[in-house]
This record gives structure tokens, sequence and C-alpha cells, in this order.
């Protein structure tokens, strides 16, 4: 019987021999019966990186505590891009006492009649503490627009004031990271079907992603404004490719790193 390798040719360099034979390449390398020394070799790659990164992660924490600074980060993006996925490996390994991970629901009648922020004032970090907001103010810039949950008139007051908003919270000692994860048309379709057809999925999928395709040009109209009007060189923003969820999870964790000066 022969060896079940993938007939495409890949050729291993001196450098991928060790890092296969680690235990991580070990574990990547029986993941299937079908070997595939190129997939192997990219996913022991992401891991070992990912593990190197967390571990910076766990000091960038730390230098937070100690020195009572606050920090922000904002994951914007499409439905199914794979924000909440990057929040969890950025936080895997973190003290759990010193972070938070919020991620509101519709706002309840209360706070619908407040003042648009006053909800997320509320949830920004103590001195010591980082907060990751998977999706924040921003649905009012695209998806609140979109999907005709806000007047024209809480849009464009919206717009006015952001930047001031924000102004206020990088002069009141908070770094405030924001990113966008940006996929493809045709990778939110494959996503979705992935979450429909997984029985531990289905829950993720609201009836604003199911009208995500059919309104895609609208976001992206809006996304595009968003970057145009609140992208300043106080709080810029920086876009990851999402196509690929690995790539996302390796490049958000390092723009965190290089955004904080914990070192």
């Amino acid at each position: 019987m022969s060896n079940p390798v993938e007939a495409k040719k890949f050729e291993l360099t001196e450098q991928d021999v060790p890092l296969l034979n680690s235990k991580t390449g070990l574990r990547q390398l029986i993941r299937s019966s079908k070997v595939n020394l190129e997939k192997a070799l990219e996913y022991t790659e992401y891991d070992l990186r990912l593990k190197d990164l967390q571990a910076e992660m766990i000091k960038l924490q730390a230098w937070v505590m100690d020195n009572r600074k606050k920090v922000v980060v904002i994951y914007e993006g499409r439905d199914a891009a794979g924000k909440g996925g990057a929040i969890r490996r950025t936080t895997a390994h973190i003290n759990p006492r010193a972070y938070r991970v919020i991620a509101l629901p519709k706002p309840t009648a209360e706070e619908a009649g407040q003042w648009y922020f006053q909800r997320y004032v509320r949830r920004l970090p103590f001195p010591g503490e980082i907060v990751f907001f998977d999706r924040s103010w921003y649905n009012r810039a695209v998806v609140e627009p979109v999907n005709g949950f806000c007047t024209p008139e809480q849009y464009e007051i919206f717009m006015g004031n952001v930047n001031e908003f924000e102004k206020m919270l990088v002069q009141g000692d908070t770094f405030l990271i924001k990113m966008y994860f940006s996929i493809t048309k045709k990778e939110q379709v494959r996503r979705f079907a992935d979450i429909q057809q997984d029985p531990l999925k289905r829950w993720k999928m609201s009836p604003v992603d199911e009208r995500a395709q059919e309104l895609w040009n609208e976001y992206t109209k809006y996304k595009k404004v968003m970057f145009e009007r609140t992208h300043t060189e106080l709080c810029p923003w920086t876009i990851i490719n999402a196509n690929a969820k690995t790539h996302a999870r390796i490049k958000s964790l390092e723009h965190i790193l290089e955004s904080v000066p914990y070192k």
C-alpha cells in the first residue's frame, strides 16, 4: 500500500525539518489520514508564532497593570470576519482579572434614550486594565445606518462627534487601537455556510447576518465613509486581511504589541 502523502511535490528545507519534528509539528502531521507536509508546516509555524505572541501579551498586560495604564482594542469588520476568534487567541493566556471582552447586545429602551456613547463609556477600562470591544461605538457608522437602526440625523451626529470623543480618550491616558477585519464577499458566503451546517455554531447567525450578503454594497459604502472620516493621525484605523483566519490572528496580535510601548 502506498504512503498517503500528497502527490503535489513539496521540498523541505533544512529549517523545516526540525519544525516538523517538534511536538507541534508532529501533532499537525497526524491531524488527518492524508499527510500534507506543506499544510502541516504552515500550521506549525502559525502555532509557534502564536505562542510567542501570546507570551508577549502576558508581558504587555503586566506592564499595563504595573503602570496603571488603560488600553482599548476595537475589533470591527463584516459578519463572520473572525473578530471573536482573534480575541480568543489574544486573551487566551493573560490574567482574566485585568481584562474584559465587551460584546454589547441591542440597546435597551433606556440606553436608546441616552447619549449614544454613554453605554460604551461605562465599559471603558480602569487603570491597569485592557478592554477588547467585539464591535464598538462604530456600530453607528456602518451596521445601524445600513440596517435602518438609526436615523440619518443620528448617524451624522455620531460621525461629527466620534473623532473628538476618541481624542478625549487618548488625552485621558488611554491607548486606543482600532482594527478592521476585512474579508471578501466569497469568503463570507463560505463562512456562513460553515456556520449554518455546524450545530455548535448556528447560534452565531442573526437576522442581521442573514441580510449581510444582500446588503454587501451598502456595507461597503458606509465602511469607506467611516475610514475617510474617522481615520485620524491620533486614532488611525488598521485594516487586517482576514480571509485567512490564522493570518488575521497573527497580524492583529502583532499590531497590538506594536501599538503599546510595554518594553
